[in-house]
């Protein structure tokens, strides 16, 4: 089970799990040891409520493909465990972002006192440019 809070789980039958070999420099161990992690998950065919469903197949990630299924490729470490952990990991950040409710920030209104300010500001500010000009000669 992989836990995203307290009433929530994805059972590890939702999540495919392929072993694959890895990329880049590592020598003989990459050609014959397959440590990198290729993972699948459907959001579509998922056991997660309806509304985090929808929020992830609504949120603009390269991961997720446009048949719903969130594809993580870990690779990062040399060990196949540590890969594994690393990916299911990733997949909980990126359910875990839907789960949280963002609250709608509510414009408000400079104060009186800030404004006053800040033209007085804009006011000392320009009586200091209007010295930097050339002397006039009478």
């Amino acid at each position: 089970m992989l836990r995203i809070s307290d009433n929530i789980a994805v059972p590890l039958s939702d999540i495919e799990i392929q072993a694959i070999r890895s990329q880049g420099c590592g020598g003989q161990n990459v050609n014959k040891v397959s440590t990198a992690i290729h993972l699948r998950f459907d959001i579509k065919a998922s056991s997660l409520p309806e509304k985090y469903k929808e929020r992830l197949l609504n949120l603009n990630d390269s991961r997720i493909s446009s048949e719903g299924v969130v594809i993580i490729k870990a690779q990062r470490y040399r060990s196949q465990i540590k890969n594994k952990e690393d990916a299911l990991n990733r997949l909980l950040e990126i359910i875990k972002s839907v789960t949280l409710q963002v609250k709608p920030r509510e414009p408000t209104k400079p104060t009186k006192a800030s404004k006053t300010r800040r033209l007085e500001g804009k006011a000392i500010q320009g009586r200091i440019k209007s010295l930097r000009g050339k002397i006039e000669e009478e």
